[in-house]
């Protein structure tokens, strides 16, 4: 999979992943950057085999591996110069995860202990803030967490 989304890269066609087009890594990118999740299979894009993380119990179909986990390999190995391709991606471009504003920092914590930050709705202040008015919320439960672990 990432030979084939590096291809664009590696033509010289595009800059970096996030650029190339006709690529299934510039549809999940697309996607995850609009997720709250982008780890969460329910918001991967669905037209694609899902990345379903590390599972313990019954192995769901998808990748067992993080879709987070597929960007920063693919934007590791889009760095390394090959000399029988045109394109790479430039040392000095930002990881992937930063490049898209995808946090890291909070990923650990949130997978251990989800329930502990958050209380009811949970996702980027923007989301958070549209539904609770849809929901008709005089405040904004929640909204210092999701700023804590979902900036914007």
């Amino acid at each position: 999979m990432a030979y084939v989304d590096l291809n664009p890269v590696r033509a010289g066609m595009a800059k970096t992943p996030e650029t190339s087009t006709h690529t299934s890594i510039q549809k999940r990118l697309s996607k995850a950057q609009k997720a709250a999740q982008p780890n969460h299979p329910q918001q991967q894009e669905k037209e694609l085999l899902i990345f379903t993380g590390n599972p313990k119990e019954d192995m769901p179909k998808g990748l067992p591996f993080q879709l987070t986990d597929y960007l920063e390999l693919v934007d590791w190995t889009g760095k390394i110069l090959c000399e029988d391709k045109r394109g790479a991606i430039s040392e000095n471009t930002p990881p992937i995860l930063n490049r898209l504003n995808i946090e890291t920092k909070h990923w650990l914590y949130l997978t251990e202990n989800f329930e502990s930050p958050f209380k009811g709705l949970v996702g980027s202040v923007e989301k958070l803030k549209e539904a609770c008015k849809k929901l008709g919320y005089e405040r904004t439960p929640g909204i210092f967490s999701c700023k804590q672990y979902f900036p914007s």
